[in-house]
Order: structure tokens, then sequence, then C-alpha cells
């Protein structure tokens, strides 16, 4: 491995902001100092006038591999995520076959290793039939059990009591889900299609795949997970009435964890006029007032941490009808420019942005010596020009996909440079296509 001297940085870290340089060598933050310039490297890195950084840990991804390529894959996307500093992600296990036993996991991990830019770790799924899988898995071999509380693909929703029981008593790993009740879902649909048949507008999506759909099975999971003590981690939170499920205060003290991602965080319900299908997700974008609310519960610390859920379609799947068209959106690419816009906007402190996107996710996952700048860590850094505005082109986009919902959005911060385990995978709007992650380690689960 190379080594490189990063000087006149203005560091974000731990909740200070502070001038120094930094020294990476075999990988690692060799040092941390006012006064390294004299120390030997083979690349010095002048970074006057940006912002370093931890990557981001990205804690939901649907990266498509294997079955689902046509629109994604391991390769593809961890190029996107690298190029908008996101140095390592965790990638759910939807895909075709599902990741549901040991051998579809470690094939999963195998194919990583040979593709991914970024640092990597992978869900074990779970179905109303594999809890055996769940019970064996041991903590390293995946980053989480991965729940589907509400209607998905395939064999996926797991809606048998039992079952749900089981997991939650007997899970040996964090159990992260995505929380819609189905059979509300279901009720809602039905009454949309007596009213417009199959022609329902996308400005209802919100109201089927509703606040109420969202509360009762958020507040199930974590009515289970206190039951049995598990240790819980809600996805996508998308209302201001789920937020009172979660206590407030520092995420190593909880059982019980939640997630806002980028897009909820980004758009409302008045974004469907202009993009339609384009930003159809589930959960569902609503209200400003739950964007507003959420965006508070960031930084009060009632929400943990930041992620995407980056899901990419193509459009040509993106252009059906409301029920035909799939949900989803790539996301990793822009994901960190889309927060420091509240950054600039004076709604998130940037402490609180660094905090939410790499230090408190490593705390939530238990995940060894990533997600702070500090010697001895592995050297996952970003470096960001604040002060560089952009409009994302599509000519631009990384995706396999090859489209952004934040088509002609100007952003303010740009990322410039990405290092990955020590290595520049990105920099300038180049990639670096020879290095490649490694596998996220973890601590034995609490």
């Amino acid at each position: 491995m190379s080594s490189a001297l990063i000087t006149n940085a203005e560091i974000i870290n731990e909740g200070r902001r502070f001038a120094a340089d930094v020294l990476v060598k075999d990988g690692r933050i060799a040092a941390i100092g006012g006064d390294l310039q004299g120390r030997a490297a083979d690349r010095v890195i002048d970074a006057a006038g940006r912002l370093l950084m931890p990557g981001m840990i990205d804690d939901q991804v649907h990266f498509r591999e294997p079955g689902l390529t046509h629109k994604a894959d391991l390769a593809s996307e961890s190029r996107a995520a690298v190029a908008g500093g996101i140095t390592s992600f965790m990638e759910m296990p939807n895909t075709n076959p599902p990741t549901l036993d040991l051998q579809r996991l470690q094939a999963k991990y195998a194919r990583a290793a040979q593709v991914s830019r970024a640092n990597y770790s992978f869900y074990l799924g779970a179905s109303n039939d594999n809890i055996a899988a769940i019970r064996s898995v041991q903590p390293g071999q995946a980053c989480g059990v991965k729940v589907f509380m509400g209607a998905s693909t395939g064999n996926m929703l797991v809606d048998d009591e039992q079952t749900l029981a089981a997991i939650f008593a007997d899970s040996p790993l964090l159990i992260a889900t995505h929380c819609e009740d189905t059979p509300t879902i279901q009720a809602n649909e039905a009454e949309y299609r007596q009213r417009y048949g199959e022609a329902v507008p996308m400005s209802a999506h919100p109201l089927i795949r509703s606040e109420l759909a969202c509360l009762r099975s958020s507040t199930l999971a974590v009515e289970l997970a206190r039951r049995y003590d598990a240790r819980l981690h809600v996805l996508h939170i998308t209302t201001a009435r789920e937020l009172d499920l979660f206590a407030p205060g520092p995420v190593a003290d909880k059982r019980i964890t939640a997630e806002a991602c980028v897009h909820h965080l980004y758009f409302d319900q008045e974004d469907y006029a202009e993009k339609d299908t384009l930003i159809k997700c589930n959960p569902a974008i609503k209200r400003a007032q739950d964007r507003a609310a959420i965006l508070a519960a960031v930084s009060a610390d009632r929400i943990d941490v930041i992620a995407t859920d980056h899901a990419p379609h193509t459009l040509q799947e993106k252009a059906g009808t409301y029920f035909k068209a799939p949900a989803g959106l790539p996301l990793v690419q822009d994901a960190l420019p889309s927060l420091f816009e509240h950054v600039r906007a004076g709604r998130l402190r940037l402490e609180t942005l660094v905090h939410k996107t790499s230090h408190a996710v490593a705390e939530c996952f238990g995940i060894e010596q990533r997600g702070y700048i500090r010697e001895g860590y592995w050297a996952d850094l970003i470096l960001v020009d604040p002060n560089k505005p952009y409009t994302r082109e599509r000519d631009q986009v990384l995706y396999k996909c090859g489209w952004s919902p934040f088509e002609g959005r100007r952003f303010h911060a740009r990322i410039d440079l990405t290092m990955v385990n020590g290595e520049v995978a990105y920099e300038s709007g180049q990639i670096n296509d020879a290095v490649r992650g490694l596998a996220l380690a973890f601590r034995t689960a609490r």
C-alpha cells in the first residue's frame, strides 16, 4: 500500500473542527497533528480550503447482485458510492435469489472481494421459513438480519406471528426492519383502485403507503424488541408520529435505534408533481412537516443514523403506471452533497452530519476501527469542497441505471477525493478502478 500526507486540512471529527495534517500509511491513519509536513510519504495532498471527514458508512443499499444486474451491480454501484464519498456499505438481501442462507451470503462476500471499490458487508434476509439459518449466523458473517415487516418481493415478507417472535427472541445479530403494515396498504390500494382504476396518481402514494401503515408496523417492531430484549434498528423513518417510539440519547446506550434516509430529508409530497414515479419509494416520501420533524429528530439524537436506501431501477421500469412502476431511487452519488444543503441552510450542523453518517453508524453496528479519524484506524477519508457548486446532469451519473432523482438540482458542496483503506478510490471526477474494498469487521453483537 502507498502512503500519503494530507496537509492543511480542516478536520471535522468527533464533534470538533480543527486544523491538522494526517499521515496515512499501510492503509491506516498513522499520525494526526499540526507539524507533520516533514514526514516522508509517497504523495502529499494539499487540502487547503477543503474539509477532511471520515467517509460515509451507508447502512442500507440495494446493489441488485445477483439476479437483477440489468439495473445495478456491485461494481457499478460501488463506483458511484466512492464518487459520492461513501467508503463502506451494507447491502440488502432482496436480490434474485434472495440472501436467505449462509451459502448465498458467502457468495456475495466473494463477489464483493473481486469487484467492490468500497468496503462492504451484507445482511442475511428473513423469511417465514428460514429461522434455522438466522439462528446459525455468527457475528461477522453478516451486518444484521433484515426483516421486511411489510410488502416485499418474493417470499421475504415476514407476516407470520410465530416467526416474528422467534426472530426477535433468537437472532444473534442486530435486526433491521422495513416497517409498513401490509393489510393497511392493501385496504388503501383497494380504495384508490375503486376511485381511479389503474390510473392512480403518484400524489396518492403517501396516502396508500400511509402514515398509519408505517406507525402500526414500527410500533409492532418496537414492542417485539422490548418483549425479547432484541437489538432492533428501524430503517427509513418517514413520519413524525413514529418518532415518539424512539428515545433521544447516545447510540451506544440504546437497544432500539432508528435511521433516516437522505431522500426523505430532501424531497416531500410536493415533489411528486415534478418527479412522478422517479421518487416512488417504500416507505413513501410524505409531507413537508414529516420531513422537518425527522430532520429535527436527527439533531436531537432521536434518529441515530442517516443512510441512502439506494435502490436503482431502469427508466423503462420507472415509466410504468402507479401500480407497475417499482419503488426505489438511486442515491449514493449525491447523498452527502444533498445533506450539505441542510448544513448550508442552517438546518443541520456539519458536526452532526459527520456523526450521523460515520461515527454513529460505526457505533450502531459495532464496526471495528472505522467511522472516525483516529490514529490506527483504517484510512477511509474524504475531502469535501464546501464551496464548489454544480448541477447534477445525467451525463455525469455513474449508476448503471443511468439516471438520478437529483437531475437539475443544484448542490453547493462537492466530493473532491475519496480514500478507501488508504488508497485514493476517487479524485476530481475520476475513479481508480484498481482499488478494492475490504469486508467490514464487527465487534461481538450487543
